[in-house]
């Protein structure tokens, strides 16, 4: 055992800490009713919690990656059946840009990911990218 030199921390700083009485966390004050005289009622705030942010995941059109390739990607990483893919790619083609599914900051970004990456594993320049919806 240490002597109480050696020791790395002090004994009587660990006693506050453990003895320490913890803090409230009453925000509002409390309000008095007068039916009761010595009652006290404490007003509860409820926190209103935006949803987050949706950001929407666009693919975007080139001239050298097949148009079943992108049906695939859309069909395998958006969940679309093969009809809805196929309507997405032909919108892609035709207006250089299509939404292929709307999602939170982070799934959004991993299906941009999983996205480029099928796309530079079968040797293909597609692009998609993610961009905040309004």
């Amino acid at each position: 055992m240490l002597a109480p030199r050696q020791m790395p921390f002090r004994l009587d700083r660990m006693k506050f800490m453990a003895t320490r009485k913890p803090v409230s966390p009453v925000l509002v004050p409390p309000s008095r009713h007068s039916e009761g005289g010595d009652s006290l009622v404490l007003d509860r705030i409820t926190d209103k919690i935006k949803p987050p942010q949706m950001y929407q995941v666009l693919m975007l059109n080139d001239d050298f990656t097949p148009m079943e390739f992108v049906v695939l990607v859309i069909q395998e990483f958006f969940s679309k059946d093969r009809e809805s893919a196929t309507q997405i790619m032909l919108k892609i083609h035709l207006d250089g840009k299509a939404v292929c599914g709307v999602y939170s900051k982070d799934v959004a970004a991993t299906k941009v990911d999983q996205v480029q990456d099928a796309a530079r594993q079968a040797g293909h320049p597609l692009q998609c990218v993610c961009e905040p919806v309004e």
